[in-house]
């Protein structure tokens, strides 16, 4: 695994977005892998700039979210769709019908997870996968015990998850139980990916990411089987790297 180490959040952010910004460029019409949560907000600020600033063009890109939670409708404030609108789509030239977020509605789970899969695999496969990091070593919501082998499917999200998650909703009450996410499967066959982590609440999982043992038990460090992944961390992240 390649690591690179940045003074600030923002300066890990910008050379996310440049990273994203250069597979743009060299393929026009590629795919994308993007991410939510509050980890990615600066870097997508960071390519909305650069959009502006016309150094990349989104207008023949597609993208694929890695997950969703099952029971949201896509205009919900909390919905992984919302967030993509609101923090990104909605502020560049990208084609509304060539993104692609699971759908949290759908009314047979399995079958629409399958849809998704084949969906990529008809796109030509992800160019760049964008990834963060959760405490306990999950990427996407694929918690610790996932297959290394696995596909987009349902998934019961932990208690640790739901806690981190509930500060994005008026209580936990409201916090799925449930979500579509990519697997770790569908993750390492992206031809890229780029893993972003801030803050020193992820120090102990990045550590075990790149120095533990690769296992199951902690998602992120499988990782390390990928041939093109890199590790993009402010200094307080990777305080615990030796």
């Amino acid at each position: 695994m390649n690591v690179a180490i940045f003074s600030t959040a923002e300066e890990a952010s910008r050379e996310v977005a440049r990273r994203i910004a250069g597979a743009v460029n060299r393929r026009p019409d590629g795919v994308l892998g993007l991410a939510t949560g509050g980890t990615p907000v600066k870097a997508y600020q960071a390519l909305i700039g650069m959009y502006r600033d016309g150094k990349v063009d989104f207008s023949k890109i597609r993208t694929f979210n890695l997950d969703e939670y099952i029971g949201l409708p896509a205009d919900h404030p909390q919905s992984f769709r919302h967030f993509m609108d609101q923090q990104l789509f909605q502020s560049i030239n990208v084609d509304p019908e060539r993104t692609f977020v699971p759908d949290g509605l759908a009314s047979d789970v399995a079958q629409a997870c399958s849809q998704y899969e084949a969906m990529i695999r008809d796109a030509g496969g992800i160019d760049l996968q964008l990834l963060g990091i959760g405490h306990n070593g999950h990427i996407a919501f694929n918690e610790p015990g996932s297959a290394a082998d696995s596909r987009t499917r349902q998934v019961a999200l932990t208690d640790e998850t739901i806690e981190n998650n509930a500060r994005f909703f008026e209580s936990i009450d409201q916090v799925p139980r449930h979500a579509i996410t990519m697997g770790i499967g569908t993750i390492l066959e992206a031809r890229e990916i780029v893993l972003l982590a801030l803050g020193e609440g992820k120090a102990e999982a990045v550590k075990k990411m790149v120095h533990g043992p690769i296992t199951e038990q902690h998602p992120a460090s499988l990782l390390r089987r990928h041939r093109n992944v890199t590790a993009v961390l402010d200094a307080a992240a990777a305080r615990r790297l030796a």
